[in-house]
C-alpha cells in the first residue's frame, strides 16, 4: 500500500499562490467577464471528480498523475481532499475549504481555501474556483478561474471519453484560455 503524505505548510503556500494569481474577479484586458454554467446544483456536483488535464501550476508541480478531488457537502460550505501521486509512488495529499463567492449568488461561482481556518477571515486566503461547464448527467467538468490562469477538466471515471475532454477544452479556447499550454493527467485504470 502506498503511504499518503499530508503536507500542511505547502497547502497553505499552495493555496496563497492560487490566490495571489487568481484573485481578480474580472476577465483579462480585452477579454470578456467569464460566464459560469447555469444552474449548477451542489448537491449533484459533489463526489468524486478525476482529473483529465489540467493548465500547469506550481501547486501540482508534484503531481505526476492519479490526481483526484473529493467534494463534500457542509452546512457552511464543502470540504474538498485533493490528492495525486508524486514520482516516488506515494500519494500527497491538501485539504481545503469551499464556499458561495461572497459577491456571487451563483453556485458556480465558488472560492476555496487552503489555508487553516484562523486565517479565512483574509481575502487573499480565498481562490476562484468557477464551474464554467457541467456535461452530461453531472459526468464532466470544465472548472477554472476568472483571470483564466488555471483550468482544470474533470471527470467521474478514471479512464474519460476522449471526444469528451476535447470538447471542454474547445469550449475553454472558446472562452479565452490558452489550451496550447494544457496537459493531460495519466490516471490508473479505475
Amino acid at each position: 500500500m502506498k503511504s499518503v503524505s499530508s503536507r500542511p505548510w505547502a497547502a497553505g503556500l499552495a493555496a496563497a499562490a492560487l490566490v495571489l494569481l487568481a484573485g481578480c474577479s474580472s476577465g483579462p484586458a480585452g477579454k470578456a467577464l467569464l460566464g459560469t454554467q447555469k444552474n449548477v446544483d451542489l448537491a449533484r456536483y459533489v463526489g468524486l471528480w478525476y482529473e483529465q488535464a489540467r493548465l500547469p501550476n506550481r501547486f501540482q508541480d508534484q503531481c505526476v498523475g492519479d490526481v483526484q478531488a473529493m467534494y463534500e457537502l457542509m452546512e457552511q460550505g464543502l470540504r474538498v481532499t485533493n490528492r495525486c501521486r508524486t514520482a516516488s509512488g506515494q500519494f500527497d495529499e491538501a485539504k481545503a475549504f469551499g464556499r458561495l463567492a461572497p459577491d456571487a449568488e451563483d453556485p458556480a461561482r465558488l472560492q476555496v481555501r487552503f489555508a487553516p481556518q484562523w486565517m479565512s477571515w483574509l481575502p487573499w486566503v480565498w481562490g476562484d474556483y468557477w464551474i464554467l461547464r457541467v456535461d452530461g448527467d453531472y459526468d464532466y467538468a470544465l472548472v477554472g478561474t476568472p483571470d483564466r490562469e488555471y483550468l482544470w477538466v474533470l471527470s467521474r471515471k478514471p479512464q474519460a471519453d476522449e471526444a469528451r475532454i476535447q470538447s471542454l477544452l474547445d469550449y475553454a479556447a472558446s472562452q479565452g484560455f490558452d489550451i496550447a499550454k494544457v496537459r493531460r493527467t495519466p490516471q490508473s485504470p479505475g
